[in-house]
């Protein structure tokens, strides 16, 4: 990972072509560039990039594809932009960029995605969007776009995947939209103010597979024609005003009550966790049911806002008994720029349909499997070992399409087949934390700086899950063994299969889930989940990588009692000089504060940002190290 300010002689190297430099630590002001004559690829995502996006980006007549995602930029966005004619893919979501979307956008005809989402655009979405007819992704969630719809995005006829979410479009939702057959990956118009009923023409969309509706202002029914979109996996309509009966398909009748809650009086015959439609009632007429009362419990997520910056493109295929070839209904829900049905054929053959000599680790609900394609990318799959485990692949699913972090292990798309079901996520070349701890050469390789390091990007990942997501996201199931690391030792947090996103109007309990020796004391007699389970989960994995095994038998002997810091570093490595010394101190320190038996005494994930990013005095270095660490009781 690279870090430190962005070198300026880049600004001035105008022989440029091909310039990635994404996923690092790099600052600097952006505004001088984009006078690159020869440039054909830029990608300068997720880093701590600043400034505005120039004027002179126009100039890059052969530019095909400019990603700037997850950065800092600001001002608006050149209406110059229009003028490259050869671009493909325009990322700038996850910025601060303003202003109004610029209509000479409409100019680009060979725009493949354009992902504008996360950011504080104001104003109406241009009709000229219309003109794109080779549009394919388009994601202008979160965000102030307001003012009516209209049918122009309807006239985008390849459309795969389309989030309008978090902003406040209002008046009805266009008939339009039920033009748009090549849907596949999502519709996502939640958290807006569409009123009005839901047009029937929706159902006309029999290839989606993710459709998004709540917390809007609809009302009505929910038209019959949706019992034709057969590719439907997820539906969510709560948080409206919609009455009457759900429509009558396999799909309705076994889905959650978080589809559902908070509208004004939605039934079913045979559908699981709604009340009976009371057919003696003057519905039919014209007039308004009888109340059933029913006790509904509320919602627990918000589910399917996608954030996701690639393209999703898969495509349905039934099975041919008579042609033995092809794919029993496969359902790749992708978030890439490939086929979803080439990848999944290629991902079969990579694993060579999941043989053991291709999996490089299991768990209790999946193996994964290591698949390189033939384009030399390395994917990792995580193949769910059973039709029980459907819940588990699901829940993991709902948490990673909310989250976006550097820290987080990536979700590049998954499959969602009759007979299968796998997650493809970004490879991380050195395995788990708890495979590096275990023998002593790579013990070695992780140094006091590399773990200090470590420390930082899972405190960055829980940090930003409990306090920076729409809703807090707790893991519930941190440990050594689902923090992954890349080549550069960089941390990310994966396995979310036990994630919860927790709603402010409901109790968060569940059942017990977790891996023993991380969980939470209060979980032995409460089933409440709160951030502070995965503080204290936290806290055991710190000292776990500095002492270099698992803490539990050596703190329970020391519960109540001090320690020294050269007692409880891993002995593999030598003792750290003192500045380093004294940053160790100070996450053991706090690692301590994290296993307190009390969870309201647990500090959070922003105070742990907070104290790893300080710097001691050297008089201070000096003093800590010769303090002792108090072990709390909770080991008792």
């Amino acid at each position: 990972m690279l870090v430190g300010p962005l070198p300026t002689s880049l600004l001035r190297c105008t022989s440029l072509v091909r310039f990635r430099l994404e996923r690092n630590q790099l600052q600097g002001d952006i505004s001088e560039m984009g006078v690159y004559p020869n440039l054909v690829y830029i990608d300068i995502s997720s880093n701590k990039l600043f400034g505005q996006l120039s004027h002179s980006w126009g100039e890059c007549h052969g530019l095909s594809m400019l990603r700037a995602s997850e950065n800092g930029i600001t001002g608006v966005i050149p209406p110059s932009i229009g003028k490259l004619s050869q671009l493909r893919i325009l990322d700038v979501s996850s910025n601060k960029l303003e202003g109004h979307i610029p209509p000479e956008i409409g100019n680009i005809m060979t725009l493949f995605n354009l992902s504008l989402g996360n950011n504080l655009l104001r104003g109406s979405i241009p009709q000229e969007i219309a003109s794109l007819k080779n549009l394919e992704y388009l994601d202008l969630s979160s965000n102030n776009l307001s003012g009516q719809l209209g049918g122009s995005v309807g006239q985008c006829l390849k459309l795969r995947l389309l989030n309008l979410s978090h902003n406040q479009l209002n008046g009805s939702i266009p008939m339009e939209l039920g033009m748009l057959v090549n849907l596949q990956g999502l519709l996502d118009l939640s958290e807006n103010s569409f009123s009005s009923m839901i047009p029937t023409q929706l159902g006309d969309l029999s290839m989606l597979e993710a459709l998004n509706l709540s917390h809007n202002a609809l009302s009505g029914r929910i038209p019959p024609s949706f019992q034709r979109m057969n590719s439907l996996l997820y539906m969510d309509v709560s948080y409206n005003k919609l009455e009457g009966p759900v429509p009558q398909s396999r799909l309705f009748k076994e889905a959650p009550t978080e589809w559902f809650v908070h509208n004004t009086h939605l039934c079913g015959d045979g559908v699981k966790n709604l009340p009976p439609c009371d057919h003696t009632s003057s519905y039919q007429k014209g007039r308004k049911p009888r109340a059933i009362l029913l006790a509904i419990i509320p919602a627990t997520v918000t589910f399917m806002l996608i954030t996701a910056l690639a393209t999703w493109q898969c495509k349905r295929k039934k099975s041919k008994a008579e042609s033995g070839k092809g794919l029993e209904q496969v359902k790749m829900f992708a978030i890439w720029n490939f086929d979803g049905e080439d990848v999944y054929k290629k991902i079969i053959d990579a694993t060579k349909r999941f043989s053991d000599a291709h999996c490089i680790g299991s768990g209790g609900s999946g193996s994964v499997y290591r698949a390189q394609l033939p384009t030399g990318e390395i994917f990792a799959i995580k193949k769910i070992h059973t039709m029980e485990d459907d819940k588990l692949f699901h829940r993991e699913i709902d948490a990673l399409i909310h989250i976006r972090h550097r820290n987080i292990v990536k979700l590049f798309g998954y499959c969602a087949a009759a007979h299968q079901r796998f997650l493809v996520y970004e490879y991380m070349d050195r395995g788990s934390l708890a495979k590096s701890l275990q023998s002593k050469e790579t013990a070695i390789e992780l140094d006091w700086t590399r773990r200090l390091n470590i420390t930082k990007d899972v405190a960055n990942a829980l940090s930003y899950m409990h306090h920076d997501c729409f809703a807090p996201i707790v893991h519930r199931d941190i440990t050594t063994s689902n923090i992954l690391l890349d080549m550069d030792f960089s941390a990310c947090i994966s396995d979310f299969g036990l994630a919860k996103i927790l709603d402010g109007d409901a109790s968060n309990c569940t059942r017990l889930a977790g891996t023993n020796g991380y969980l939470a004391p209060e979980l032995a007699y409460s089933t409440r989940v709160t951030e502070k389970c995965d503080v204290y989960s936290f806290g055991v994995l710190m000292l776990e990588l500095f002492m270099g095994h698992h803490p539990g038998d050596f703190l329970s002997s020391m519960a109540n009692r001090s320690t020294s810091l050269e007692d409880l570093l891993d002995i593999r490595l030598p003792f750290p000089e003192t500045e380093i010394a004294s940053e160790i101190f100070k996450v053991i320190v706090f690692a301590v504060c994290c296993i307190e038996p009390n969870p309201s005494y647990r500090p959070t994930m922003q105070q742990a940002i907070m104290v790893f990013s300080t710097t001691e005095r050297p008089d201070d270095q000096l003093d800590c190290l010769q303090t002792d660490i108090v072990i709390p009781s909770t080991w008792s």
